[in-house]
């Protein structure tokens, strides 16, 4: 059975794993300053660079939307998996064997290997098939494409190959490459007869299919001669790596525009995805033989952040007879989203590939726009199996249609659609009110409706931040720490000021704690322990490096995660920007003097605090009462003052 991965496991991959090297996996970085790297954010849209990436203390964040984390927060948003996925994903890449609680286990290793060995064969079917598009014979295959508007560089964008025609074309291939025929079966690439296995895909246009990751796990392959006896569209069978009840055909393409826009575009397939990501609707995905189901609204659930706060999710269909049984079944899984759901049909019954072809990437653009909501299809669709000119067919019509309403969870818009559906009907809204609440009633009897218009709470709520990015502050209003009140509510925070001196050089010590922790090693750590900061938010960020303790220092990743642990939660975002900041220097031994000369100022700032107070005590003492007291005060003044001048000598 599955486990929860050992802690100390988790600590261990977060450890080992080289930030830099996976988020190059996704953002091109360059340098900037020692041990920083700034890339454009993979998490919004900027021109100019903002995200920084620091390997030694494994963080990212982003100056410009606040976006921050580790290597396996990076992984978890990027390729849009569970903390557990995102850390068996790393641990696997390292090559580190994880460890499970209470008995548990993790994916077997052998298990594992085997996965990957198929995983690289679709890889290599993959590059073999996009090759052959380019060879004399698939001249065919690229006149199919070409008359579908897609030049070369759109096939090439969504990896479209050729299968040669023959039965072992690709056969040879993988056996070159050192695949073994037990393998290969494995595969659903090929397909068995009486002389063992020959190519299940020839003389047959290509697309991969990919999974979230971005890994081909399976390909779909359209006919393209009249002597093919096959089906026009023909798709890898059931295997360990693909089950078409659990994949979307470009979803690798769209999620991160289906995570920005909060959109996801279903459409029927591949030509029809090509066509809408050509023509700007990026967040178009298509099942792959199979109806949208509930495995596939999990993944849409996913990206969407399906959680109340908004996103639609738009089918479109062709407009004739099986598109509406198809709008229908889609609108019988609608309530499991919170997203609302929309349909968009072409009156004519072109699909987007054919609509784009015909009048241009605007009508497909056009299509999109004139989305109508789901639950509005589904009743006029109902309504036009009756005929409404009798009364027994209107009174057939709501008895059908008013269950119908009553599904649409929203309450301000159900009301609403039963005013609408009298209209249509040509009947009291008294009456039809009537049939959808009691239709409403018998639904409830038999189950709970799915999804009330609440939706669980946001992240952020009830954390004090002001309204903005969820979970994190609005603009202008990051973190600050005041005094946690008796009720446990956490108050709002506020940044402190960039233009006083003291709060900068604040900032810069812990951005020196945090980034080069060895610096606090020996005795240097008690001076920093012991040390006092005015600003409210430095001095929440300095506890927690205090309450972390000093055994932590020789290992950044590890230290800068506990403080991030320490500090409370509206915190976090600041802790993560102190610890990327580029420190300005451009080598090792410029780190080594900024570093000392800013802990040296910290310390002499202190020092200047305590000297002041026990001056204010000198001032106060009476000195011919207290002569004892009067002569401590001035030897504990002169040693404060020896050793402001030795830390200014030693910076």
């Amino acid at each position: 059975m599955a486990g929860l991965i050992k802690r100390e496991d988790i600590d261990e991959v977060r450890q080992r794993t080289d930030i830099k090297e996976v988020v190059d996996g996704y953002v091109t970085l360059k340098g900037a300053g020692l041990g920083s790297f700034k890339g454009l954010c993979p998490f919004h849209d900027e021109r100019s660079p903002s995200f920084t990436v620091r390997p030694q203390v494994g963080r990212y964040h982003c100056f410009g939307c606040g976006e921050d984390g580790d290597v396996i927060s990076f992984v978890q948003k990027l390729d849009h998996t569970s903390f557990h996925e995102a850390v068996e994903k790393l641990a696997a890449r390292i090559g580190f064997e994880l460890r499970y609680e209470d008995g548990g286990t993790g994916p077997n290793r052998e298990e594992v290997g085997k996965r990957q060995r198929l995983l690289d064969a679709h890889k290599v079917a993959d590059e073999f098939f996009r090759a052959q598009l380019l060879t004399p014979g698939a001249a065919e295959g690229r006149n199919f494409l070409h008359g579908r508007g897609f030049d070369r560089a759109a096939s090439e964008q969504f990896g479209v190959g050729y299968a040669p025609q023959g039965w072992d074309a690709l056969l040879k291939h993988l056996r070159g490459r050192g695949y073994t025929d037990g393998e290969l079966k494995l595969t659903g690439m090929f397909s068995e007869g009486n002389r063992g296995i020959y190519d299940r895909f020839r003389g047959r246009l290509i697309w991969p299919i990919r999974d979230i990751a971005g890994d081909t796990i399976g390909f779909g392959a359209r006919k393209l001669y009249e002597d093919d006896q096959g089906p026009k569209y023909l798709n890898t069978p059931e295997t360990t790596l693909y089950k078409k009840s659990q994949v979307l055909y470009g979803i690798d393409l769209a999620k991160r525009n289906i995570a920005k826009d909060r959109q996801l575009v279903v459409v029927e397939g591949y030509t029809d995805v090509m066509a809408c990501h050509l023509s700007g609707i990026t967040t178009a995905v298509a099942t792959c033989g199979t109806a949208f189901g509930a495995d596939h609204i999990k993944i849409a659930r996913r990206l969407l952040s399906d959680d109340g706060t908004g996103g639609e999710v738009i089918f479109t269909f062709d407009g004739d007879a099986a598109g509406q049984k198809a709008a229908l079944r889609a609108f019988e899984e609608d309530q499991r989203f919170v997203a609302q759901t929309y349909v968009a049909v072409e009156p004519t019954g072109a699909d987007p590939c054919d609509l784009r072809q015909a009048r241009g990437d605007s009508a497909v653009r056009d299509l999109i726009s004139s989305r109508r909501p789901l639950f509005e299809f589904a009743i006029r669709a109902t309504l036009k199996r009756h005929n409404l000119d009798t009364v027994e067919g209107r009174i057939a019509a709501l008895r059908e249609s008013a269950p119908v309403v009553a599904q649409i969870r929203d309450a301000g818009i159900r009301p609403a659609y039963a005013r609408e559906l009298a209209g249509w009907l040509g009947m009291p809204v008294e009456e039809v009110s009537r049939a959808v609440a009691v239709a409403a009633k018998r639904a409830a009897q038999g189950e709970t409706p799915a999804g009330n218009g609440a939706g669980p709470q946001r992240a952020g709520a009830g954390t004090g931040l002001s309204a903005g990015q969820p979970g994190r502050p609005a603009q202008g209003a990051a973190p600050g720490i005041a005094e946690l009140p008796a009720s446990g509510v956490v108050p709002s925070f506020n940044r402190p000021d960039p233009r006083d001196p003291v709060a900068s050089m604040e900032r810069q010590a812990l951005e020196v704690a945090l980034q080069e922790p060895s610096m606090l090693a020996g005795g240097t750590w008690d001076r920093f322990s012991a040390a006092g900061f005015r600003t409210p938010a430095y001095q929440a960020v300095h506890d927690a490096m205090r309450a972390s303790g000093p055994g932590l220092t020789g290992d950044p990743v590890r230290w800068v995660e506990q403080v991030m642990n320490e500090v409370p939660e509206p915190l976090r975002p600041l802790v993560s920007e102190l610890a990327v900041v580029p420190l300005p220097a451009s080598n090792a031994e410029g780190v080594l003097r900024y570093c000392r000369d800013i802990l040296a100022r910290l310390f002499e700032l202190q020092i200047t605090r305590v000297k002041a107070d026990k001056m204010g005590q000198l001032q106060r003492l009476d000195a011919s009462a207290h002569p004892e007291e009067f002569q401590r005060l001035n030897r504990e003044l002169m040693m404060l003052e020896m050793e402001r001048r030795s830390l200014r000598s030693d910076a």
